[in-house]
């Protein structure tokens, strides 16, 4: 099969799984909360700690049912539970706007947008993807999560004006219009698994997906790495991209203009993303990712302290969109490359745990560590060493093994 030919069968199943992503339960709550600490904080007195658990409370149930959305995507196919999934992400974030005057209230209703949105995560749009596409993998991956940088560009503006001329609540609804009434829509038409004789030559043998089994994955040493490479680096990064609105209005900007900045991060994610793949078809994947994962510690160094100038916010916010376009795709190239899609679903949603979990609780303690000390700087400097950490870890991984019948013990 020519490299052309993957995109000409695949291209409806990446546009949906493009919006899929955008729309669904990591990008929109994560690039909208920045702009409704400070509501929620004046109308209620909560801390910024205590709202920022919502959004850890929602991470963590979601992150633990991953690896189950992505066993049923193994037995059911994708489209179902990605679409189930996207439907009750909507229904549920919307149902935000009802927040009673009590945390615990605020924090179950964030529980329920976990439990029933986060099979509208990567986990289950990337298997549809990398079941259509092998030789461009890395750039089909990297077009798909574009998707986030397109939430990163579009929500955190949409979220601002909604808030200062609509009110916290209503912004919540308003936002829910995106998975509802665009990606839904789009998924349904466009959106499904490859047929046996459509799928990548290269992808199965005699219609059976090549692959290693998730015990199997589980007692090596790769999976490891990654997975603690995914949760130092996830740790780092989940807490700064929440905050970095809190972060520049710290610094004196105005909330327009750090609306602006946070924006300029989306087109970063873009070209970190699709850069990405592009170099992830063509290079060892550790060696593309090792400057991208550890350029952040440069952008928590700028952030600490004072004089953070405009020109330096910018660079600061490119440097974390470029890195987080590398981090997302790499989770899902390196799953099926060194681990096979026969169990895809389930070793994704494994190795997905400790970025979701990670992702949840480092908005809290970035929030606990400003309540504390009045500024963020300490939990800067900690995720400076993490960066480099985890870019570092992936350098043992190893070639890519031959996960062909046959030929795994070779």
């Amino acid at each position: 099969m020519a490299p052309r030919s993957e995109f000409t069968l695949g291209w409806r199943v990446l546009v949906a799984a493009l919006l899929g992503v955008a729309c669904g339960a990591s990008p929109i709550p994560y690039n909208s909360i920045g702009f409704l600490l400070g509501p929620l904080h004046e109308e209620f007195g909560w801390s910024f700690r205590d709202i920022s658990l919502g959004l850890t409370v929602c991470g963590i149930a979601g992150s633990l049912l991953v690896p189950v959305y992505g066993s049923l995507s193994d037995r059911l196919g994708v489209r179902p539970v990605a679409l189930f999934s996207l439907l009750a992400f909507g229904l549920s974030f919307a149902a935000l706007a009802l927040t009673p005057a009590s945390l615990t209230g605020y924090w179950l209703l964030w529980l329920l947008v976990g439990v029933v949105g986060f099979g509208s995560t990567p986990v289950t749009w990337t298997r549809g993807v990398n079941l259509w596409f092998f030789r461009r993998r890395g750039l089909a991956l990297g077009i798909t999560l574009v998707g986030t940088s397109l939430t990163a560009i579009l929500v955190p503006p949409l979220a601002a004006y909604s808030v200062e001329h609509f009110g916290w609540r209503l912004t919540f609804p308003i936002l829910a219009v995106l998975p509802l009434f665009l990606a839904l829509p789009i998924g349904l038409l466009l959106f499904r698994e490859p047929r046996p004789e459509q799928r990548p030559p290269e992808l199965s043998v005699d219609g059976v997906l090549p692959g290693i089994t998730l015990r199997e994955a589980v007692g090596g040493y790769r999976f490891w790495l990654i997975w603690i490479s995914i949760l130092c680096v996830a740790f780092a990064y989940g807490g700064v991209f929440v905050h970095l609105a809190q972060m520049l209005i710290g610094h004196g900007f105005t909330v327009t203009a750090a609306a602006a900045i946070v924006s300029t991060q989306g087109l970063a994610i873009l070209v970190g993303r699709v850069g990405t793949g592009y170099l992830l078809d063509r290079f060892w994947a550790p060696l593309v990712t090792l400057p991208l994962l550890s350029a952040p510690a440069i952008a928590c160094w700028l952030l600490a302290g004072d004089g953070l100038t405009a020109a330096l916010a910018v660079v600061s916010a490119v440097i974390l969109g470029v890195a987080t376009g590398a981090e997302t795709d790499l989770i899902a190239f390196l799953a099926g490359r060194y681990f096979g899609m026969a169990h895809y679903g389930k070793i994704y949603g494994m190795l997905y745990l400790p970025f979701g979990l990670a992702s949840a609780v480092s908005p809290a303690v970035y929030g606990w560590v400003r309540d504390a000390t009045g500024t963020y700087d300490a939990m800067l400097y900690v995720a400076i060493g993490l960066f480099i950490t985890g870019a570092v870890m992936l350098l043992g991984l190893g070639r890519y093994p031959d996960l062909q019948p046959g030929r795994r013990a070779a």
